[in-house]
């Protein structure tokens, strides 16, 4: 309140400075005619009580007037139409730039909405498109066991991958409105991704090590899944001839660690950046920067929490805090 008063006095200081010098000017004026004192006190203390009591009443509804743009403000795309009656020619002109450009703003969001939607439909269906070429890829590729067909398939298995990641980025800009959650069993989820990075390991010859484990997980089957093949197929990408350790706490905490090459402790803070590929991601060639910040995002929509502790030359550890509160119904 204070600092709007003395914006108040400031923005209305060439007023003031015009009162001061009529009041100087009318003061001398009584002195030249030698009128009495007491006359002259009595005149100007009515004209500094009136003048005071409408200085009051006007700060007063400036200061509402101002409440009431700050609102507008913060709620600008439904209460535009409800500015107050522009009492001044400035304020109305002021209030036609305001709905010119929010019509300009409205039209350009209609344009970038379609837009949007015309190249989220191309691109989803381009992604399912391509699958088809991939699938027959495969069987032609099953057909023969050759080392060269091996590695053919890998390449192929990591297209796929990546035709996968696109949809699922296309689908988490689009909201993910298509989240279903319930309780599932986690074991089932972590066998689903062990089971399809299973020849990844076999062909790199990495040693996966995984216990079962009896625990149930309050979260979406489909996005769960998602977050942990891609951190199998980072362990697996970095690690080589090394081993790949699933493991579940007591707390509910999924831990997926390694013993690749690690992170640099530089990068650590800023793997899950979008686009952020690391010295690992350059040096390699292999990164596209969108793999973990597609992970801590999904996960955060879940409600979990993804961190990661890494050494470089050691490995590392990627940990999904998988755990909820339980709620209680009153």
């Amino acid at each position: 309140m204070k600092k709007i008063f003395f914006r108040y006095l400031w923005e209305f200081r060439l007023t003031a400075l015009l009162f001061l010098v009529f009041s100087g000017i009318y003061g001398f004026i009584f002195s030249l005619y030698n009128l009495e004192t007491e006359a002259v006190l009595y005149a100007g203390g009515l004209c500094v009580l009136v003048g005071g009591a409408v200085l009051v009443g006007h700060f007063i509804s400036y200061y509402r007037a101002h409440e009431n743009r700050k609102n507008i403000g913060r709620n600008v795309q439904t209460l535009l139409s409800k500015l107050p009656e522009p009492r001044t020619l400035a304020e109305e002109d002021y209030q036609e730039i305001l709905g010119a450009l929010k019509q300009i703003c409205d039209e350009n969001l209609i344009r970038w909405q379609n837009e949007r939607r015309e190249s989220m439909d191309y691109y989803t269906t381009w992604v399912h498109q391509i699958k088809t070429p991939i699938a027959v890829m495969g069987m032609l590729l099953q057909a023969e066991d050759t080392a060269e067909h091996r590695e053919l398939g890998a390449e192929l298995f990591r297209i796929e991958s990546y035709a996968e990641m696109a949809l699922n980025y296309i689908c988490l800009g689009e909201g993910a409105s298509d989240f279903v959650f319930r309780e599932y069993d986690l074991d089932a989820i972590i066998r689903q991704a062990v089971h399809k990075y299973a020849p990844q390991f076999i062909r790199r010859h990495t040693r996966l090590v995984y216990e079962p484990v009896s625990m149930r997980v309050l979260t979406d089957e489909k996005w769960l899944l998602f977050i942990i093949e891609q951190l199998l197929s980072n362990a697996v990408k970095y690690t080589g001839q090394g081993s790949v350790t699933i493991t579940v706490t007591p707390e509910l905490v999924l831990k997926i660690a390694d013993t690749g090459i690690g992170i640099s402790p530089e990068d650590v803070p800023r793997i899950f950046e979008k686009g952020f590929t690391g010295y690992n991601g350059r040096s390699g060639k292999k990164s596209t920067g969108l793999g973990l910040y597609l992970c801590r995002r999904t996960a955060r929509m879940l409600g979990h929490e993804i961190q990661v502790e890494s050494e470089l030359g050691k490995g590392s550890v990627f940990s999904i805090d998988l755990h909820r509160e339980k709620l209680e119904v009153e």
